[in-house]
């Protein structure tokens, strides 16, 4: 178990964010990255839909034998993260509990905001998680559907985008919230955009940081780890090509993505 790869995937570029926290924390270790380009964005497909692709990459991640599986997605963690676990027997970790526990240490105020796609906050998965742990505290919900095509096209500091972020951010912002969750993974390319909007007394929270933690916890638990001594290889698989899938992960990996290959789950 120790040698073979951690799999992780994400409807397109977002997941790198989480790639790249990995190779920080674990850089012994193997990852094959899938980027669903094909079809992306989830946010806006249904729940059987977003389920379906889940299985349809874990499938296939499973078939390169990896270890492990990181949903590096908050929309198919809110939506397929159950019916994974219940379908494949080896450890599975999504992005929105680490990102929900981190949020409750930081808040001081007890009012946080959460950001996603349309199908994250309509699925009240963060809401529901705060509250299970912390009832007390107030959770103000955002949809921002634009920022995951912003991010996909490279528009990281574009004015189009500065806009956009101001039209979605000031309701929280007036809403007084100190603490914000960034509920999917393409949001943290935006975080220099969001900050500027919230101000810098407002923690953004970013689940890669909290994700690659547990990682290597689930990992170390289970006697999963690879010898710190060893060299990593880093496989990236995507579902249609994408230049923007390169240059955008050469400008967060720098010179770890050399190859995409192309496949279909």
């Amino acid at each position: 178990m120790k040698e073979l790869p951690i799999g992780i995937f994400d409807s397109g570029v977002g997941g790198l964010t989480v790639a790249a926290e990995v190779m920080k924390t674990l850089p012994a270790e193997d990852i094959i990255y899938f980027g669903d380009i094909a079809r992306t964005p989830y946010g806006t497909k249904s729940l059987e839909t977003v389920r379906r692709f889940s299985i349809e990459i874990a499938d296939f991640l499973i078939k390169q034998r990896v270890k492990m599986i990181v949903v590096a997605c908050n929309t198919a963690s809110s939506l397929a993260l159950a019916t994974l676990k219940e379908r494949f027997h080896l450890p599975i970790i999504g992005v929105l509990e680490p990102g929900v526990l981190k949020a409750i240490k930081s808040t001081k105020s007890k009012r946080i905001g959460v950001i996603g796609t349309q199908a994250t906050i309509s699925s009240n998965a963060y809401p529901q998680a705060i509250k299970t742990i912390a009832p007390d505290i107030q959770v103000l919900n955002q949809p921002c559907p634009l920022f995951v095509p912003l991010v996909e096209e490279g528009w990281l500091e574009h004015e189009v985008t500065k806009l956009v972020a101001k039209e979605y951010l000031t309701p929280l912002k007036e809403n007084q919230i100190d603490t914000l969750i960034l509920g999917c993974t393409h949001y943290p390319f935006l975080k220099g955009v969001i900050q500027v909007v919230m101000g810098n007394e407002v923690v953004l929270v970013d689940s890669a940081i909290e994700v690659a933690e547990e990682i290597k916890k689930v990992l170390s638990q289970n006697n999963g780890l690879r010898p710190q001594n060893s060299n990593p290889v880093y496989k990236f698989y995507v579902s249609d090509t994408s230049s923007k899938f390169a240059e955008v992960g050469k400008r967060l990996l720098g010179n770890e993505i050399q190859v995409v290959m192309q496949v279909n789950v």
